[in-house]
């Protein structure tokens, strides 16, 4: 039987689950069932960057970047559900350090979506809410914004995405720009400055969030692709993938506090963040 939001009566989010109340019809009434969904947190974390080699380990104020990234996510889900996914033995011995629960991956997979495919396969859970490594200062109330769209909106892909401000960002190829139909979902998403005014000038545009929602079983069918899409390849944007594929990508509006580590001037500016907020 097919089912849409409307077959969704009442909502509870607790630390551990997501309680979904489905109503089904007998006899002219409505009898209530209780679907449990388990979300888990999955942060995919790769030594191995074109752009900034070694980038999870690097130091921000005395602390990594990965374990600043776990330690947002922990503020939002409880710790035996939020896992760290690499395929580095050096990641890993310093993610066990602090306690992480670490998934060792293949070197193959192709894009943190595919890791984090690959990482779900042994885990109990129905949908993976996926933070990249990247987002130290990672707004956890933002996770749980996601966490809320997904029961609003089950079965869907879901990602964050915020207003941008400046022409500096507008204009910056290391934040892919969004753009969306009036009912929020996803048109398209390039590194490219989207949408411009006739004269190519900045007037109003969203950025993506890189916090995600995936069904379990939609990432199965991702990483079967084996290879890049070819928008996704020309735009280095995995969310593409799946919009190439025909699915859905429900876009929702986040805080747009953090912002991600791409690149070495990137990352000293995190460091200022940092330094300047605990000062």
């Amino acid at each position: 039987m097919n089912q849409s939001v409307n077959d969704f009566l009442s909502v509870r989010i607790g630390r551990k689950k997501i309680s979904l109340m489905d109503k089904t019809h007998k006899d002219d009434k409505i009898r209530k069932i209780k679907k449990v969904i388990k979300p888990v947190i999955i942060i995919p974390a790769r030594y191995e960057s074109s752009r900034l080699p070694g980038k999870p380990l690097k130091d921000i104020q005395g602390s990594s970047m990965i374990k600043r990234t776990y330690y947002q996510c922990i503020k939002a889900l409880p710790k035996k559900d939020v896992y760290i996914a690499t395929d580095n033995m050096t990641i890993q011995k310093h993610c066990q350090e602090f306690e992480a629960n670490v998934l060792m991956t293949s070197r193959s997979c192709l894009t943190g979506t595919d890791r984090i495919a690959e990482a779900s396969e042994n885990i109990d859970c129905d949908v993976i809410i996926n933070v990249q490594g990247d987002e130290p200062i990672i707004n956890p109330a933002d996770i749980t914004k996601i966490i809320n769209a997904y029961t609003k909106y089950p079965g869907e892909i879901i990602n964050g995405m915020a207003i941008i401000d400046t022409e500096d960002e507008f204009f910056n190829s290391s934040i892919p720009k969004v753009v969306t139909r009036p009912d929020g979902r996803l048109l398209y998403m390039s590194r490219g400055p989207i949408p411009t005014t006739k004269s190519l000038k900045f007037k109003s545009a969203w950025k993506q969030i890189c916090i995600y929602a995936f069904p379990k079983a939609y990432l199965k069918k991702f990483v079967q692709q084996n290879i890049k899409t070819a928008l996704e390849q020309i735009e280095d944007i995995e969310i593409l993938r799946f919009l190439e594929m025909g699915y859905n990508v429900r876009m929702i509006q986040l805080s747009g506090s953090s912002f991600a580590v791409d690149n070495l001037q990137d990352l000293e500016k995190m460091r200022k963040y940092i330094k300047d907020k605990a000062n």
